[in-house]
């Protein structure tokens, strides 16, 4: 089933760009520049899960980070890396469940329990 996004745009210009123009183009050079796309720059799978090559590393406040630098998947051409960030979006959140309608759930019932506690606290 396509998503209504979908059936509303003509074309595939909104799928990337490549930045000539940018300072720090091409930021990876394993990628030929007429294939270069620049739209996931900073890549929306940092924090979730993906098949890229990144390694583990602890920051200086000790939380675990992900390095991605040697990761091209999402700057390999237009429609390969446009692709490629929405299937792995879709499946993150297809593991996660769907997060606004879970979440909304889990607050209704902490709220619940929060006001039942309480009530009995003030009785």
């Amino acid at each position: 089933m396509k998503r209504e996004a979908e059936f509303l745009v003509q074309g595939n210009h909104f799928k990337g760009f490549t930045n000539k123009e940018c300072e720090f183009f091409p930021c990876h050079k394993d990628t030929p520049e007429d294939e270069f796309n620049c739209l996931f720059c900073y890549c929306p799978l940092v924090f979730m899960s993906c098949p890229g090559p990144y390694q583990i590393f602890i920051d200086r406040y000790g939380i675990e980070r992900k390095d991605c630098s040697n990761c091209n998947l999402n700057h390999k051409g237009i429609n390969k890396s446009w692709n490629f960030i929405q299937h792995w979006l879709n499946l993150n959140m297809e593991m996660l469940g769907s997060p606004p309608v879970e979440m909304k759930k889990k607050i209704r019932r902490l709220s619940t329990t929060l006001q039942t506690s309480q009530s009995k606290l003030i009785l």
